[in-house]
């Protein structure tokens, strides 16, 4: 993990990134770290004491634990915004946190982001992104309780891609996982919606080729 200090960050890039952090006090911005994670790189495990609040710039960082049979279970994706904001006011993290992919993320020490609460600005933006996420996650809830692989693909692309098409942040392995599927179930509903029509697959960018009605 490499870490850099205040003097390095580029705020302009920050806010666009993240609009929130616009209304962070400027005498808090002076403890902001950014650290960059490989892929696969641990940012803090399950057990640990939170000393501090992380937010994603780029790249991708989840949560997860394993369940009894061993198998990873996803708590959280996060591509940008506040990640594992539970630990705002826990005595120690629930969950480890992982790079999926090579990610940028700011971290601010949490009893920095308590005192910057305390100003009605700030705190107005971090429950509209706290909205933000909670809509993300409803969504989330929403196709996980599809019966089909094939619904939750379509729920997906439409829910987390733009005019119908997706570029995949993950490898469809990860995917799968995230979508509740195995990666063979994937696969094979993938093929089976191309092979109709219904996708057009081109790398890693996913394409939605019917109308609603004729994909429901």
């Amino acid at each position: 993990m490499k870490t850099t200090g205040p003097a390095e960050l580029d705020w302009n890039e920050i806010e666009r990134r993240l609009a929130f952090l616009a209304a962070l006090p400027a005498s808090a911005r002076a403890s902001m770290r950014i650290e960059k994670l490989d892929a696969d790189e641990l940012l803090f495990r399950a057990g640990a004491m939170p000393a501090g609040m992380f937010f994603v710039l780029s790249g991708e960082v989840r949560l997860v634990r394993s369940s009894r049979s061993g198998a990873e279970i996803i708590l959280q994706r996060a591509r940008h915004g506040i990640l594992a904001e539970a630990s705002l006011d826990q005595a120690a993290y629930h969950c480890d946190a992982i790079a999926t992919v090579p990610a940028t993320v700011l971290r601010l020490p949490r009893d920095v982001v308590r005192q910057a609460l305390k100003e009605e600005h700030f705190a107005a933006a971090w429950r509209s992104e706290l909205s933000r996420e909670l809509r993300r996650l409803r969504a989330q809830c929403e196709r996980l309780s599809l019966n089909s692989a094939r619904e939750r693909i379509i729920h997906y692309i439409e829910t987390e891609g733009e005019n119908g098409a997706l570029t995949l942040p993950q490898t469809k392995k990860q995917w799968a996982a995230e979508l509740g599927l195995t990666h063979e179930a994937l696969y094979r509903t993938l093929s089976d919606m191309t092979n109709s029509g219904a996708i057009r697959i081109d790398g890693r960018k996913i394409r939605l080729k019917m109308n609603r009605a004729l994909r429901a």
